[in-house]
């Protein structure tokens, strides 16, 4: 088999562990990431079920383990801090939890030594030909490639150069998303708490071993019309939003102006007929996000990179066999995992009386079969896909 190239864009979660496996499947990788670096911060991202599977096939679980942060009890409080009700540990955290930045930096170590890494660059044109790929940068540099594949994200400038515009394929749920970093000043130990009102909902969690806490908002709203890189504006739509929200809310919107870091964007999914398109394939988020409201989507970005990879392993290189069987072996376990999210009114209700039985309803579920059941489902989601041994 000849040493295809693949420029892989994106150095988050999927990037570097389709890296990962494609240089040890005899592959030659290079990662072009629009950042200056491997991102830091970010919210909590856990493992289960088949994406365990994959880890512990990288070797990478003990690492992981030495910077688990894992929230323990949860707890839903009303305007005074006062508990309402809780969820069950480990409705959030899986068998294992890390912030994502921390995961970024592991899977950075653990590729950069047989990964070409571009920082500060991205992708500005993909010209495809039989035999090539011809990829102009924003930098103005020009290579040529065998594949390309995007593991961009939610907003892939891949998926949109290849395949068309977004608005094609993202399909908003009616709700947005904020977190950033704050001090851990209510002193939390391995746990979180969450404030809601209808339609909108605060959360503060601690993080990297209780030295600092990360705050998060949600609330319903159609389609803003800011642009992604419009900080300013995002954080004033959450001002905005939250003016006369109660418990924490008015202090952590002060905090926000201090933050080291601010992730700010829709919550939505993206629904594909095809991920692949000559030679050009799409993994994680960029094919197939299913929100952070599923709690799978690095999940499912770790299992369509090694399954990815293994395909090509296989297929020696044959693309379009193997982004077939890729395509084949992921669309079920995907369809099932964006499933997760049909109960998103339970988790941020837009009206008072839904708000009410929310609470209701957390507060009963450690005393109902039903708690079991609201554990097993985004297992059962995660062991629906086959991991091959492609060694």
């Amino acid at each position: 088999m000849n040493r295809k190239t693949i420029l892989i864009s994106g150095a988050g979660i999927a990037g570097p562990t389709l890296a990962f496996w494609l240089s040890r499947y005899g592959f030659s990788p290079t990662i072009v990431e629009r950042a200056t670096g491997i991102r830091d911060g970010g919210y909590a991202v856990d493992f289960r079920g088949a994406p365990m599977n994959v880890l512990e096939k990288m070797g990478l679980v003990a690492s992981i383990r030495a910077q688990e942060t894992r929230t323990h009890a949860i707890t839903i409080v009303d305007g005074d801090g006062q508990k309402l009700a809780s969820m069950p540990d480990g409705f959030t955290s899986g068998d294992l939890e890390i912030m994502r930045g921390d995961l970024a930096h592991i899977l950075y170590d653990a590729t950069h030594g047989d990964t070409e890494y571009i920082f500060d660059d991205a992708i500005s044109e993909i010209v495809q030909t039989d035999r090539e790929v011809h990829v102009t940068f924003a930098s103005g540099a020009s290579r040529v490639f065998d594949l390309v594949v995007g593991a961009d994200g939610l907003h892939s400038s891949v998926r949109s150069l290849v395949f068309g515009p977004e608005s094609q394929f993202l399909h908003h749920l009616d709700y947005y998303i904020a977190i950033f970093t704050i001090p851990n000043y209510l002193k939390l130990d391995q746990s979180g708490l969450f404030y809601g009102e209808p339609g909108r909902k605060v959360g503060i969690f601690a993080a990297e071993n209780n030295t600092e806490a990360r705050a998060s908002f949600y609330f319903s709203s159609p389609l803003l019309s800011f642009g992604r890189d419009d900080i300013e504006g995002q954080r004033q739509a959450l001002r905005d939003t939250f003016q006369g929200t109660g418990w924490e809310t008015s202090h952590l919107l002060q905090l926000m102006d201090e933050a080291p870091d601010f992730y700010f964007d829709s919550i939505s999914q993206i629904r594909m007929d095809s991920w692949c398109k000559g030679r050009v394939a799409l993994i994680g988020d960029a094919g197939y996000c299913s929100s952070p409201l599923s709690g799978m989507g690095t999940g499912m970005a770790v299992v369509g990179a090694y399954t990815l990879a293994g395909e090509l392993k296989a297929a020696e290189g044959d693309y379009p066999i193997a982004f077939n069987r890729y395509e084949g072996t992921m669309r079920p376990f995907v369809s099932k995992c964006q499933k997760l999210v049909d109960g998103a009114e339970w988790f941020i209700p837009r009206s008072g009386f839904r708000l009410w039985l929310s609470n209701l309803m957390w507060r009963t579920l450690p005393y109902t079969p039903w708690k079991n059941m609201m554990l097993e489902m985004p297992l059962n989601a995660a062991n629906s896909v086959e991991i091959r041994d492609y060694v």
